[in-house]
């Protein structure tokens, strides 16, 4: 989103007012006051207005999905289509752990096995030469099944099962579900999937693993029961020692969750000297800590 915005308004904790920006599509103009209050959390200013880039539909849109013997295999996959150099409009994973909750849900009859699902957009014939070079590209890296479709029903249906995730763990009756992500390096996604696989699966707890892989960013669904404190704490767990190993990796604790309170223990080993510059324009800002406090640094 940051790279979509081309301007806020933005009221400050002393009443001013602020634009951070224009309408023009590049300014090297000030210090980039955009990147600074975007993800801000509310705890810089409160945003009043936005004004975002537009970008015109595709005259074609084709939608897959293929899969895989292992959660490795995929983000493996993923990794050699964005090296190819295909531009995909989409990567989603979806492990299948998740799509059997979905499944399970909705009481669909999706393959239950660690999908790749793809997104191509442009011209027809582009579109169509793009989806067809991915697929030898998958089938080449072992993908067992591999379907897609470019009418718009047809296209909805095969994403119903990323769709439908998130509902599918957080409906479980009397169960609580944990949420969280983390961003890596590309090269070290595949490492980061399997091990957040391998976490879930020593809990012995319910969870997924899921994210747009396409920028090495993905999520995970951890499910407790809210009457069990050690269950809880095992989810905890999970959530700390997959951050803990993407920061070892140069990734970062969240790609798009954000920081709030869960994750605000992690700023200063992220971010080092650095956060301490985040500190002083907070207190520069807010002064007297009336904007969100609490957030993202005590």
């Amino acid at each position: 989103m940051r790279d979509q915005v081309l301007d806020l308004e933005v009221v400050l904790a002393d009443g001013r007012v602020i634009h951070t920006g224009s309408r023009a599509k590049k300014s090297s103009s000030g210090y980039h006051l955009n990147g600074l209050f975007t993800g801000s959390e509310g705890t810089l200013g409160i945003i009043t207005g936005i004004t975002l880039k537009l970008h015109g539909m595709p005259e074609h849109l084709i939608a897959a999905r293929c899969t895989f013997p292992s959660p490795k295999a995929c983000a493996e996959a993923a990794h050699m289509i964005l090296m190819s150099g295909i531009p995909v409009q989409r990567i989603e994973l979806v492990d299948s752990e998740s799509i059997r909750q979905v499944n399970a849900y909705g009481q669909y009859e999706f393959p239950e096995e660690h999908s790749l699902f793809f997104e191509f957009a442009g011209t027809k014939g582009g579109a169509e030469e793009e989806a067809s070079l991915a697929e030898e590209l998958m089938k080449d890296a072992g993908c067992s099944h591999w379907e897609r479709a470019a009418g718009s029903k047809e296209r909805s249906e095969i994403w119903r099962a990323r769709h439908e995730l998130s509902y599918a763990f957080s409906h479980i009756p009397g169960k609580k579900m944990l949420g969280s992500d983390v961003c890596v390096p590309l090269s070290h996604l595949a490492e980061l999937v399997v091990h957040a696989r391998t976490l879930i699966e020593d809990s012995g707890l319910l969870g997924g693993v899921f994210g747009h892989v396409g920028d090495g960013n993905f999520h995970t669904s951890i499910v407790y029961d809210p009457k069990k404190p050690e269950e809880r704490k095992r989810a905890l767990h999970i959530n700390e020692e997959l951050v803990l190993k993407a920061l070892g990796s140069g990734g970062t604790s969240t790609g798009e969750h954000g920081v709030g309170i869960g994750k605000k223990k992690y700023q200063e080993q992220e971010h080092g000297e650095a956060a301490k510059v985040m500190k002083s324009f907070k207190l520069l800002l807010d002064p007297e800590g009336i904007l969100n406090p609490g957030k993202i640094f005590d």
